[in-house]
C-alpha cells in the first residue's frame, strides 16, 4: 500500500477537531485507501475496533433509502461513554446525506469523515447547512514521488525512465499492480474508471442524452491541455466538423467535467494589474493515463504540454491557488499563490536552444517584482540561475520541495 503521507498528515492534524473532514477527488484516486491508512493509525494510537464505523455507500451491503436510515444505523452503534470515528465513503449516494452528517456532527463524541467523487456535494444545500463546519482535503492521483516509491525495490529503470512512464500512464493508484504484472491490461482498467465517471457521475446525474457529443467535447479539451480555449471555440470547431452544438451545451459539459474532477480550470491573472481576466481559460486533465486512454497515440504528441500539466497538478498538491499569468503581451505558464505570496513558473520541454531559453525567460523578467521565479524543464542539466530565475530539472523539482 502506497503511503499517501501528505494527505494522511492532514487527517491527523484535523483529528478530533470540531470539523467534518471532507475528502474530495476523482474516483479511484485513493480516497478509500486513505481512510484505511488513517484507521490503521487510529488503532495504533489505542482506538478500539468498536469505536470505528466505516461505511462504503457504494457497497450493496449498505443500501440506505435515505439519510434517516443512514443516521439510525450509525446512531444504533454508538453510546455516550466512548468517542467514535465515523467514515462515510462516497456519501453523495445517499439522498440528503448532509442531514445525517449534520446530526452526527453535533454529537460531542463523534468525529466525522466523508468522501465524495463530485464537487457538487460541497455546493448548494450542503455548503449552506455545513458552512464553517467542514474542512476539505482535495485529493489527486499519485504524485510522481508517490508513484516512484512503488517501484523503489525494482531498480530496473532510471528515475527518468519511470518519469516517462508516468507521463504516459498517469498516477491512478490502481495502475501500479497492473504495470508491475501485465501492462497490457491498463487500458481495460482505465476504461472502467472512465466509463464509471462518464455514466455515473456525469451522464446520469446531469440527465445528458448525447454521449457522443459529450465525449467529443471532452476529447477536444484533453487534446488542448495548456492552450487557451473558450466555449465558443469548442462549439464552433465541433460544429464545423459536423457535430452541431451550442456554447451553452459546451459550458454545461465543462461544468460537469470540473465537478467530477476530470479537468481543472486555470483562470488568467494579470500580473501587473493584480486582477483575474474573464476569458480564454486553460484546462488541465487530472490524470495522463485517462487522457492517453481517450486520445490514443495522439496523446503522446505534445510532450511540452504534458509536462506543463504535471507541474500544474503538483502545484495544486503543494497547496497553491494556480493561475495562468499575463504580463503585458506575454504569458507566464503559472502564477502560484499561497499565504506567503506569489511564485512564478515557466515550463518547457527543453531550453538548450538559446532562442528558446531567451523566450522562456522573457515573461519572467518582465514581472517587475521580487517573487521567486522558476524555469522547469526536462533538460538533464545542473541547476542554473539567470538573474534570479532558477532553472531546475522537472524530476528534481517533483522529488524535492523548492
Amino acid at each position: 500500500m502506497i503511503e499517501r503521507t501528505e494527505y494522511l498528515e492532514q487527517l491527523k492534524r484535523f483529528k478530533d477537531k470540531n470539523l467534518i473532514k471532507v475528502v474530495t477527488g476523482i474516483r479511484r484516486c485513493g480516497k478509500s485507501t486513505l481512510f484505511e491508512l488513517f484507521i490503521n493509525y487510529l488503532k495504533e494510537t489505542g482506538i478500539e475496533d468498536n469505536q470505528i464505523i466505516m461505511i462504503n455507500l457504494e457497497d450493496a451491503d449498505f443500501n440506505f433509502e435515505n439519510y434517516k436510515e443512514l443516521y439510525d444505523y450509525i446512531n444504533g452503534k454508538i453510546d455516550s461513554k466512548k468517542n467514535y470515528y465515523v467514515f462515510l465513503d462516497e456519501v453523495q449516494n445517499v439522498s440528503e446525506f448532509q442531514k445525517a452528517v449534520d446530526s452526527l456532527y453535533i454529537k460531542k463524541n463523534v468525529d466525522v469523515y466523508i468522501t465524495g467523487s463530485n464537487a457538487y456535494m460541497l455546493s448548494g444545500e450542503l455548503a449552506t447547512l455545513l458552512s464553517g463546519r467542514y474542512v476539505e482535503i482535495k485529493m489527486l492521483p499519485l504524485s510522481f514521488k508517490e508513484y516512484l516509491s512503488a517501484f523503489e525495490d525494482k531498480q530496473s529503470k532510471s528515475r527518468y525512465e519511470y518519469f516517462l512512464d508516468y507521463m504516459k500512464f498517469g498516477g491512478m493508484p490502481g495502475n501500479i499492480p497492473i504495470l508491475q504484472d501485465n501492462p497490457n491490461d491498463l487500458d481495460t482498467y482505465l476504461e472502467g474508471i472512465f466509463s464509471t465517471i462518464v455514466y455515473k457521475d456525469i451522464i446520469t446525474r446531469n440527465n445528458i442524452t448525447d454521449k457522443m457529443l459529450l465525449e467529443s467535447v471532452l476529447k477536444f479539451i484533453f487534446d488542448s491541455i495548456g492552450s487557451p480555449i473558450s466555449t465558443k471555440k469548442i462549439s464552433d470547431t465541433l460544429t464545423s466538423k459536423g457535430t452541431a452544438t451550442s456554447n451553452h451545451t459546451v459550458e454545461n459539459y465543462i461544468t460537469a467535467f470540473i465537478e467530477s474532477f476530470l479537468i481543472y480550470k486555470a483562470e488568467r491573472f494579470d500580473v501587473k494589474g493584480k486582477n483575474l481576466l474573464a476569458r480564454d481559460y486553460k484546462y488541465y486533465v487530472v490524470d495522463q493515463g485517462l487522457r492517453s486512454y481517450l486520445l490514443g497515440k495522439k496523446a503522446d504528441s505534445d510532450m511540452g504540454h504534458i509536462l506543463e500539466n504535471i507541474v500544474y497538478l503538483e502545484l495544486l498538491r503543494r497547496g497553491y491557488k494556480v493561475y495562468v499569468g499575463k504580463v503585458d503581451d506575454l504569458e507566464i505558464d503559472f502564477v502560484a499563490e499561497n499565504r506567503d505570496g506569489l511564485k512564478y513558473y515557466q515550463v518547457a520541454l527543453t531550453v538548450r536552444d538559446e532562442n528558446v531559453l531567451e523566450r522562456e525567460l522573457r515573461s519572467l523578467q518582465k514581472t517587475g517584482d521580487h517573487y521567486p521565479k522558476y524555469l522547469i524543464t526536462f533538460d538533464m542539466d545542473m541547476e542554473a540561475d539567470y538573474d534570479g530565475i532558477t532553472k531546475v530539472n522537472v524530476v528534481d523539482w517533483l522529488l524535492n520541495k523548492e
